[in-house]
């Protein structure tokens, strides 16, 4: 009885964390009082992927390869002190603890901290969140797709170069 009980809680735990993802957390928070969201469909990347050579910067690094394959990207602030705050910041930590993201980069500042996270494989990124707690608010993106890894390199080694 006790294997039973103690195989379907981790089972609970495992479709809870499948559950959660940036899409999700979105939904559950974008309407709420006080949060400020923006989502931005597949078919908006798709648009902005026929655009030929679209250069962001001043070291013209060229992100219609990043973003073509991209079926979502959600945006959510919500002020620190709130409720709704609190609760993001410990759902999306929670998240990113129980599902197969890996830390890509952490900063913190004299109390400020924002943590960027990602989960693929060596060629491909599939998701992206990143979490930053501010003094006056707590700030999550998410996107979902495809991006090649290689190509997220070239971008980024580009725009240090400049």
């Amino acid at each position: 009885m006790k294997k039973i009980f103690l195989a379907l809680t981790a089972l609970f735990f495992a479709a809870t964390a499948l559950a959660q993802s940036p899409k999700a957390i979105y939904n559950k928070y974008s309407d709420e009082k006080g949060v400020s969201a923006v989502y931005i469909s597949q078919a908006m990347f798709k648009l902005i992927g026929k655009v030929p050579n679209l250069e962001v910067g001043d070291g013209k690094v060229d992100i219609v390869p990043l973003i073509k394959d991209l079926t979502g990207m959600y945006i959510l602030s919500i002020e620190k002190n709130s409720e709704a705050g609190q609760k993001l910041y410990k759902d999306v930590s929670n998240y990113v603890r129980s599902s197969a993201y890996e830390l890509l980069m952490e900063a913190k500042d004299d109390g400020e901290v924002m943590r960027m996270y990602t989960v693929g494989d060596s060629k491909t990124i599939k998701s992206f969140v990143m979490l930053a707690m501010e003094p006056e608010e707590v700030a999550f993106i998410g996107f979902e797709g495809a991006i090649p890894r290689d190509k997220l390199e070239e971008a980024i080694a580009k725009a240090a170069a400049n």
